[in-house]
Order: C-alpha cells, then sequence, then structure tokens
C-alpha cells in the first residue's frame, strides 16, 4: 500500500533553523527534526522543499498541490508580503496549513499580519519545531 504524501515547504531564511537567532528559533537544526519527524509519522511520506525565492515555492505549490493528502508551509518573512503565494494557495487543491516556529501576533507589529492566512486551511504558530508536528496532527480527525 503506498503512503499518502505530505509535503512541508520552507521559506526564506528558514534554510538556516539552528543557526539563525536560536533565541527565537530554537538551536535544534531541521534536518535532525525532519529526521524524527518522519519516524513519528511513518504512515505518511513525509517530503521536503525549501527555498528562499518566492518563485520557486509558488512552482512547487503548483506541483504538488493536486496530488498530496496536506501541505505545510512555512512561508517565513514571504507570509507578511506574497499575495502570489496566497493566490497560488487558492489555485490548488491540497489543503494548507500554514505554520511559524515564532508566535508572530507576539514580535513585531508587521508581523502580526499574514497574506497567505486566508487562503490557508489553519494557522500554527509559536511552538517551535512542533508547530510542524501539530500541523500533521491536523490531517487526523
Amino acid at each position: 500500500m503506498r503512503k499518502e504524501i505530505v509535503w512541508i515547504l520552507n521559506g526564506p531564511n528558514l534554510n538556516l533553523i539552528g543557526v539563525r537567532q536560536p533565541e527565537i528559533y530554537g538551536t535544534e537544526g531541521f534536518d535532525d527534526f525532519l529526521k524524527e519527524l518522519r519516524f513519528r509519522f511513518d504512515s505518511f511520506e513525509i517530503s521536503y522543499f525549501q527555498s528562499n525565492h518566492e518563485g520557486q515555492l509558488c512552482n512547487k505549490l503548483h506541483e504538488i498541490g493536486f496530488a498530496s493528502k496536506l501541505i505545510i508551509l512555512n512561508a517565513g518573512g514571504l507570509t507578511h508580503t506574497s499575495l502570489v503565494l496566497h493566490d497560488a494557495i487558492r489555485s490548488i487543491q491540497t489543503p494548507v496549513v500554514e505554520v511559524h516556529l515564532s508566535n508572530i501576533w507576539g514580535r513585531e507589529s508587521w508581523r502580526a499580519k499574514s497574506i497567505i492566512a486566508s487562503a490557508c486551511k489553519g494557522s500554527i504558530s509559536g511552538f517551535g519545531l512542533k508547530s510542524y508536528e501539530l500541523a500533521l496532527n491536523s490531517i487526523y480527525p
């Protein structure tokens, strides 16, 4: 039996998780976390893509957005600026859950606005890397 595919997409600067501003984003690297996540959720095939470029994230959403069980998207700074990602999410069939490591509503005022939130199934913010796990749990009834 083929496993259902779940995608995690990370946007700009998230390739530096574990190194960048550890007081906000933590010290665990994403690659190590992803191994643990794949182990804990072994009933799914968890695929991963990261890009610092808006157009590449848009292209990936178009590519995977009709054949996946779920897309977990941490758009990073593009969360607050990208109409392109908002429209790409609206254009696909796969549900998208927006995640953030930090509580975007508890930081700078400009971070409290998510352009993509209204296109997503839901948003999870402020639980560090556990935000991705919480998003995966949204699959279960």
